[in-house]
C-alpha cells in the first residue's frame, strides 16, 4: 500500500489536480501545509534529488519567487537554507511515496506507483 503524502504551500489547481487523482483511486493520502510542518533538510536534500537539483525545486514561474535572492543563488547549500527559511518558493505539489518523489503534477509516475 502506498504511504501518499502531498505537499503544498497553498492549495493551486495542480495541488487539487493531485488530490482529485488520488481520491478517484480511493487511495488514502496525508496532505502536508508547509506554512505549518516546515520541511527538514533532509526531507528537501530528498525533494531536490527527485527535482534534479535544489534550484529546480524553485517555482520559477511565480513572480515572488523571481524578485526572491534565492532564484539568483548559485550555491546549493544557500539555496536549501533559503528554501528552509520561505518554502513558499517551492514549486507544488510535491508528491511523496517513501522515497519516491514527484515535483509537480506527474499522473504517470503515480499510476505507476498504484500498479
Amino acid at each position: 500500500m502506498p504511504n501518499i503524502q502531498i505537499y503544498y504551500v497553498k492549495r493551486s489547481f495542480d495541488v487539487q489536480k493531485a488530490e482529485r487523482f488520488f481520491k478517484e483511486r480511493r487511495v488514502p493520502f496525508q496532505a502536508v501545509d508547509m506554512r505549518r510542518h516546515a520541511p527538514g533538510k533532509r526531507e528537501l536534500e530528498l525533494f531536490a534529488r527527485a527535482a534534479g537539483g535544489v534550484s529546480a525545486l524553485l517555482d520559477r514561474e511565480n513572480v515572488k519567487v523571481l524578485s526572491h535572492p534565492a532564484a539568483y543563488m548559485h550555491d546549493p547549500a544557500a539555496v536549501l537554507e533559503e528554501i528552509m527559511e520561505d518554502p513558499s518558493l517551492l514549486r507544488a505539489p510535491i508528491v511523496r511515496n517513501g522515497q519516491k518523489v514527484t515535483i509537480g503534477v506527474n499522473e504517470a509516475a503515480w499510476a505507476e506507483w498504484l500498479a
